[in-house]
């Protein structure tokens, strides 16, 4: 296969529609066998060669949102992407840079033992594995929208906890303004980082009042299942106000910072890319329109401000201008 840098990638391949409904690599490729849920075993990786195709059906039910957990953006109604979509159709440059090609190259990634380093502005700095994040309280269930730069869209049921827990358990200093997060760099178990697509480890950011917004969160789950490999396993960012890219994956270190840090795509494509990638779709990308997206298995639909969380999230950028702070 040959790897193409981002800026040479057209338009016009973004989303193939053949691609998308493709469904040859059904979940035969290391999904975590134990729910989130749960304690012992976590992280035990089923057998691909011989674990039976996971379905819906296999799934646990989600349960019946509140008006209280609706009204804070933490579920919405609207139709959840099938689970073999959202596992056969990924972005993740560390094992391809072709989105139904992930799933295959991670199928043999082992995420335990996993550790996360948490560091920099704070009085209390600590490394937590598996265990710790799960003593912080029980994941919760979120069912958000997503939104790809590249102009489509799923319906995601995660499972995780808010970012925010994490955080005050290492008491940020009042001049943490900013948060780092760092995926794991190990080219023989991410066998793509051994190319030039990105520099590597992949790295991102965002000011310390996103990081702490109760939608925020590190999420450990899809469905009720730990996160597969091909999806940022073991846990991963989700911010459902901005860009895809901005959820990094397999992350192995965070750090609290006065100055805004450096993310790799805004430092690949400046002009492309911006440091907030809030969804707007008044904000075109120089390559393509972000007034719509193509929902993965349905069709075309209008992109919202934020996302669809501007009543939740507005705020956080009163008084910016939105096109000069993409």
């Amino acid at each position: 296969m040959s790897i193409r840098k981002p800026s040479d990638i057209p338009s016009r391949e973004i989303t193939d529609q053949s691609a998308y409904l493709n469904r040859r690599t059904l979940l035969r490729t290391g999904v975590l066998a134990a729910s989130t849920v749960a304690t012992g075993g976590l992280y035990r990786w089923l057998n691909h060669a011989s674990a039976p195709p996971l379905t819906q059906a296999l799934l646990k039910d989600l349960k019946a949102p509140s008006p209280a957990d609706m009204s804070k953006g933490f579920f919405t109604s609207e139709q959840k992407t099938p689970l073999d979509q959202i596992t056969t159709y990924n972005n993740f440059y560390e094992f391809s840079t072709e989105k139904t090609d992930v799933a295959g190259e991670a199928a043999g990634f082992v995420a335990s033992p996993w550790k996360i380093s948490v560091e920099g502005l704070c009085l209390k700095p600590r490394v937590f594995d598996l265990d710790d994040l799960m003593k912080l309280g029980p994941p919760e269930e979120r069912v958000y929208r997503m939104r790809c730069v590249e102009a489509w869209s799923m319906v995601i049921p995660w499972d995780g906890i808010p970012l925010a827990r994490l955080l005050d358990k290492v008491q940020p200093l009042g001049t943490a303004r900013y948060v780092g997060f760092e995926t794991l760099f190990d080219p023989k178990r991410m066998p793509n980082q051994t190319s030039s697509v990105l520099p590597w480890p992949y790295v991102e950011g965002m000011r310390m009042d996103e990081a702490m917004h109760p939608l925020t969160i590190l999420a450990t789950g899809i469905y009720g299942l730990a996160l597969p490999p091909q999806d940022g396993a073991p846990v991963r960012l989700v911010v459902p106000w901005k860009y895809g890219f901005k959820g990094i994956k397999s992350i192995v270190k965070i750090k609290l910072l006065g100055t805004r840090p450096k993310t790799t795509w805004n430092a690949e494509g400046p002009d492309e890319y911006g440091f907030y990638a809030n969804v707007n779709p008044q904000v075109d990308h120089p390559r393509w329109s972000q007034q719509t997206e193509r929902r993965i298995g349905e069709g075309i639909r209008p992109t919202l401000l934020f996302n669809g969380y501007a009543d939740l999230v507005g705020h956080l950028y009163a008084g910016m201008d939105l096109r000069a702070n993409f």
